[in-house]
């Protein structure tokens, strides 16, 4: 199984990359985020998720292992398939999309091609308390879409601190999207550097608000 590419951009579709690893052309299909990143000519490195069919053998590329992560995720929902996932990510980020399911905002969701009501509604429900979780495995791990670094809210604060706050949130009987939506408040507010003991005060204010 191919779990990773590094090589030159030999060509950019509508909905897939060539990337030319050694004198070898792969194609690899990719969200439009993704592919407006990448450039002609130059070198790019994906994580590459591999399908393998009786008829074909596809291969979906993601600059960071968490959006290769939510990528597999929004395919345990019945009604998204890989082309589904793939145009969600095309216009919200991994943060971007934790925040939506923390929120319950479903109507971002929905803005994705091929996305109806119900299957953006069904995304958020039953992802809420996976979101928190991907949303940890972000930090410092880059945003996706260009490899850009620094995630807004959660996913920017430090680690440890972050996590720590929202287990501590958890753990006082709040579901697990509240305490992603508490804590990034909290992280917007007191910056990065806030430490666990600061995001739980915060949070709770956050919460009683």
């Amino acid at each position: 199984m191919i779990g990773k590419l590094r090589g030159k951009v030999d060509a950019i579709g509508e909905a897939i990359v060539i990337l030319d690893v050694g004198g070898v052309g792969y194609e690899v299909q990719a969200s439009a985020r993704t592919l407006r990143a990448l450039e002609l000519g130059k070198e790019a490195s994906l994580t590459i998720d591999t399908h393998v069919r009786e008829d074909a053998i596809r291969l979906y590329g993601f600059f960071t292992e968490v959006e290769r992560s939510w990528f597999r995720t929004l395919q345990t929902i019945q009604g998204v398939g890989a082309k589904v996932a793939l145009a969600v990510l095309g216009i919200l980020s991994p943060t971007d999309l934790a925040n939506a399911i923390a929120f319950g905002n479903w109507q971002a969701v929905e803005q994705a091609p091929g996305v109806g009501k119900k299957i953006a509604q069904r995304i958020v429900a039953e992802l809420k308390d996976k979101a928190p979780g991907l949303a940890i495995a972000g930090i410092g791990a880059g945003d996706g879409g260009g490899g850009t670094r620094g995630l807004s809210g959660i996913a920017s604060a430090d680690s440890s601190a972050a996590a720590e706050a929202m287990s501590a949130l958890t753990n006082l009987g709040y579901q697990p999207g509240e305490a992603a939506r508490a804590v990034g408040a909290a992280v917007k507010e007191l910056g990065q550097d806030a430490d666990t003991a600061k995001l739980i005060r915060r949070g709770l204010k956050e919460l009683a608000g």
